[in-house]
């Protein structure tokens, strides 16, 4: 606060209330008391954040990085500024639930596009376009799941991703890598780019276990293995979790046909007595989980923890 030789006495107490309510602002101002500065003379303290602003914020702050130490600093110091203001509205009351959920959703959409499309390129420069087997350009798909999809992050909610793309083919690059290579590359990246702690924090905590086959299973697919899973070998509890399920990032038009696909998968023409029996079932897991954690094993543990927190 030393640009503001007599701070309001508004703004001296809303920051009295957010220090003494988040450890995290307090941290932060510790060391970079001009945000709060920067904050509050361009009125961002007073306005709720939006798409376009985040989104033109980000690009503008992304213009001269050249590496991607450079990508994780800028996005990390963008998610400061503002995890700081979205903070501050929620704990002025300035700030309704809707917003606080909304503007943390729209920042983790917007880093993780910008992150995406920035590596992307550069990776483009370096191992070739991935092209389709007629030559078309293909790009990741990004689906948010969970929180996310539903567009409902709190505070302390991780981000969970699952990856794909279209089409199967190669790269056009000096040499030539298959598309599942060069996704898998970018999908490490971008997870990298918002998960990894630096000495600026971190952007977002990743979760990518709800793809298909969780760990075991590729981190990312093409669309016809995506179909082919959920038609036929994919688990109750996933298609309950299908259904907060929103393309996020990439290849917006390619995802959109994609989550059009699922469709019959997540919502059936008919509940079938079978349907019925997987939600006594799941309900039983919940049950013995909050009975006795050691109880259940960690196969219905995951299953369990995949339906209390993704699923509605």
């Amino acid at each position: 606060m030393q640009d503001l030789p007599q701070p309001p006495q508004s703004l001296l107490k809303q920051l009295h209330t957010t220090l003494s309510g988040s450890e995290y602002v307090l941290r932060s101002l510790e060391t970079k008391p001009q945000l709060l500065t920067g904050l509050y003379r361009d009125g961002s303290l007073d306005t709720p954040p939006t798409l376009e602003e985040m989104d033109a914020q980000l690009a503008d702050a992304l213009q001269e990085s050249g590496s991607e130490e450079e990508l994780h600093r800028v996005l990390r110091q963008f998610r400061q500024r503002e995890m700081i203001r979205i903070i501050w509205r929620d704990l002025c009351r300035t700030a309704t639930l809707d917003e606080t959920l909304e503007s943390l959703t729209t920042l983790a959409d917007v880093c993780t596009r910008h992150a995406l499309d920035w590596l992307h390129a550069h990776l483009v420069e370096k191992l070739g376009t991935p092209r389709d087997r007629d030559g078309n350009a293909q790009q990741l798909i990004v689906i948010g799941m969970g929180k996310l999809g539903a567009r409902e992050l709190n505070l302390s909610s991780d981000i969970d991703l699952i990856f794909t793309f279209q089409a199967s083919g190669e790269t056009d690059g000096r040499r030539a890598l298959s598309n599942e290579q060069f996704f898998t590359r970018l999908c490490q990246k971008l997870v990298q780019a918002l998960n990894t702690r630096t000495v600026d924090g971190f952007v977002f905590r990743v979760d990518t276990r709800l793809r298909p086959f969780g760990d075991s299973g590729p981190l990312v697919a093409n669309m016809d293995f995506m179909e082919e899973y959920y038609q036929s070998q994919a688990r109750e509890w996933e298609r309950y979790a299908m259904i907060k399920a929103r393309v996020i990032a990439g290849d917006m038009a390619s995802g959109e046909a994609l989550m059009e696909m699922l469709r019959p998968f997540v919502y059936r023409r008919y509940l079938d007595y079978g349907a019925i029996e997987s939600l006594r079932d799941m309900k039983g897991m919940i049950d013995r989980w909050l009975a006795d954690r050691d109880f259940v094993t960690r196969e219905e543990f995951d299953a369990v923890r995949a339906m209390a927190q993704k699923a509605p």
